[in-house]
């Protein structure tokens, strides 16, 4: 039977009682969508996934995603790998607060993400709740934000030229694009497309808004990427082997850790377009 506990962090909530090597029935799947919508983040620990069997998990919640910018790994069509060599000194990949390509007109709803080698310490991934985060946000900087409309762009990532990983030299597959250039508009403040709650849109790829200078554009994305990095909002999600982890990218962001020098760290990823086929009501 599957049981569902939630972490009592901000966000989260561990999905024990389930083999994911098997279909979910009609039930089970709308159970664990709306778990997902109210805890965002899902954890599966003592999972054994072969790539197929992991592709098909996901594909029950969403169509899988082509990644703009992170090759497959070898032999895999979609499956990409989050790794790190124990040798490797650079920056982390995805060190900064983000939400999985907020770039693109529809972002994905989800991404999961497979643990296979896990160092013996460091490496959590953090998790803000920006609908925690909406909620408890003061009515000024409410009053301020709710009406404007960013403009996001994966160029000061993945340009070809000035991009943070243009010249990236780590084990990671990235593949920088002249498509990094363009830009999509989301309202700061908006609605979950799925739920309907209300959240905020922020993050790394929030590069203007439509409507203000430079410099006060500046101003207002450093205040509320601030307000939702607060620590009352974080969850650091601790990683195992054989663990499953899906976090649901309209409602919260991410962003990778350190501390695992020494160490080598490979996880796999498969990220979901935002279908409205799949959505389900709120419980």
């Amino acid at each position: 039977m599957i049981h569902i506990e939630p972490t009592g962090a901000p966000c989260g909530a561990v999905v024990t009682g389930i083999d994911l090597t098997q279909p979910l029935d009609a039930d089970s799947l709308t159970r664990l969508r709306r778990a997902w919508l109210e805890h965002h983040v899902l954890i599966y620990p003592d999972q054994s996934l072969e790539p197929p069997q992991f592709e098909a998990f996901v594909e029950q919640f969403g169509p899988i995603a082509d990644d703009p910018y992170i090759k497959p790994l070898p032999g895999q069509k979609r499956i990409a790998a989050i790794q790190r060599r124990a040798d490797e000194t650079g920056a982390i990949f995805a060190d900064v607060w983000h939400a999985d390509w907020s770039f693109k007109e529809v972002p994905p709803s989800g991404t999961f993400l497979y643990g296979i080698t896990i160092p013996p310490q460091g490496g959590d991934t953090l998790f803000c709740n920006e609908q925690m985060a909406a909620a408890a946000m003061p009515d000024e900087l409410r009053a301020r934000v709710r009406d404007l409309v960013g403009i996001h762009s994966a160029r000061k990532a993945y340009s070809r030229t000035g991009g943070k990983y243009a010249d990236y030299k780590g084990s990671m597959q990235v593949a920088t694009s002249d498509d990094a250039d363009a830009e999509v508009t989301h309202d700061i403040l908006r609605q979950h497309p799925e739920s309907g709650a209300e959240g905020l849109f922020a993050g790394s790829y929030l590069l203007d808004v439509i409507g203000l200078s430079e410099d006060a554009a500046a101003e207002i994305i450093a205040e509320v990427n601030a307000w939702v990095q607060r620590p009352e909002f974080v969850y650091a999600h601790k990683w195992a082997p054989d663990m499953l982890v899906q976090w649901d990218n309209r409602a919260v962001l991410h962003k990778a850790t350190g501390g695992f020098e020494g160490y080598d760290r490979l996880l796999h990823r498969l990220t979901i377009e935002d279908d409205p086929r799949y959505h389900v009501s709120a419980a």
